[in-house]
């Protein structure tokens, strides 16, 4: 397993890896929503601002079939760009993993086999709170009784998410937790950094104290529904199996939420690809070493290496991660062994597939 990398606690992170080496995994994808993704500038997903809403479910349809329903087309940049749905279903077929897809506050549901949580979609954080307080107490609930029915099916539960704009809530929520001076992550090479912290500024300024203390209110206040509902997740799943948080900056406010509530951190790892652990605008181990013990797992998918422009775009600073891609690459080679190098001649197999059937 010498494509795995570890950061923030090396033994930890080796005896995680040890503990679900070719054993079963589940991965699960939560689709959601913030019309903080709205904002002109903050996000790349989707190619166009009117389908941003659509972005999770075409991700969700991807996985599932290879191509969309909601959309006549695979989500891909006009340049060829591909959506990281791509190494997610090549990773997952690798290793026959299945999948389970979760519509927590989507705009609009996936046009397939899901469970609908009944959660809304969030509000713009810089006009008003991203959610009702209720919200976040049921995203809390639905995601305690999801996660613990999925962990009881599996050795290792990954998580991973689909939110446009959902680095900007991420990064309010991590702000409200007491994890200062952080950048985060973009799915765009010139991270618009300047105005998402004006966004989480003018959101930040709703919480006075005592609520600035209250985990539940900083989540209505300036979170989407992904953030707690994963949380939820974890708080159960990690009970009684290994979990995987597949992804970087969303995933790393997840592990700041636990800051304020209880989740078993010892069964849990973030998973991501080395172009998030190299993102100069932003320090994932860090980010992870405020509010956790947990290790992080990553690996260079070595696209850069592809033959295709578009891939190699992903080593250049374009999306660099999403839809769990590096936790699902992780799974792959922690369940079969396949190394980086055939992950690639995978990827780029489904990639010739998706451009020659456009």
């Amino acid at each position: 397993m010498s494509d795995i990398k570890i950061h923030c606690n090396e033994k930890k992170g080796q005896k995680f890896i040890k503990s679900v080496e070719r054993k079963h995994f589940l991965f699960s994808f939560v689709t959601s929503y913030t019309e903080t993704a709205e904002t002109p500038g903050i996000t790349v997903a989707g190619a166009d601002p009117d389908f941003l809403k659509f972005t999770p479910p075409a991700d969700a349809e991807f996985l599932h079939y290879g191509f969309c329903k909601s959309i006549d087309v695979i989500p891909m940049t006009p340049d060829g760009k591909p959506t990281p749905a791509l190494l997610t279903r090549a990773a997952l077929e690798s290793a026959d993993i299945p999948h389970v897809v979760i519509n927590a506050g989507s705009k609009i549901a996936p046009k397939l086999p899901y469970i609908e949580t009944g959660l809304v979609p969030g509000k713009n954080i810089a006009l008003e709170p991203g959610l009702e307080e209720s919200a976040v107490r049921q995203a809390i609930a639905s995601g305690n009784e999801i996660g613990r029915k999925l962990a009881s099916s599996t050795d290792c539960l990954i998580i991973g998410e689909s939110i446009p704009g959902g680095t900007t809530t991420a990064l309010a929520v991590l702000e409200s937790c007491g994890v200062n001076n952080v950048g985060v992550s973009s799915s765009m090479p010139n991270n618009p950094v300047d105005l998402k912290f004006e966004i989480v500024a003018k959101a930040r300024k709703r919480l006075k104290p005592p609520h600035s203390k209250d985990i539940r209110k900083i989540l209505a206040n300036v979170g989407d529904p992904m953030i707690p509902f994963v949380f939820g997740m974890l708080n159960s799943a990690s009970e009684s199996t290994k979990v995987i948080l597949a992804g970087g900056t969303q995933m790393s406010a997840v592990l700041a939420v636990g800051k304020r509530l209880p989740y078993n951190y010892f069964n849990t790892a973030l998973a991501t690809t080395s172009y998030i652990i190299d993102d100069k605008s932003t320090s994932l181990p860090e980010l992870v070493f405020s509010s956790s013990d947990s290790p992080i797992l990553y690996i260079n998918p070595k696209l850069e290496d592809s033959k295709f422009s578009g891939l190699r775009a992903y080593s250049e600073g374009f999306v660099k991660e999403g839809v769990g891609a590096g936790g699902s690459m992780i799974a792959s080679m922690l369940k079969t062994g396949i190394d980086s190098q055939r992950l690639l001649e995978l990827i780029d197999k489904e990639y010739e597939r998706i451009s020659s059937s456009k």
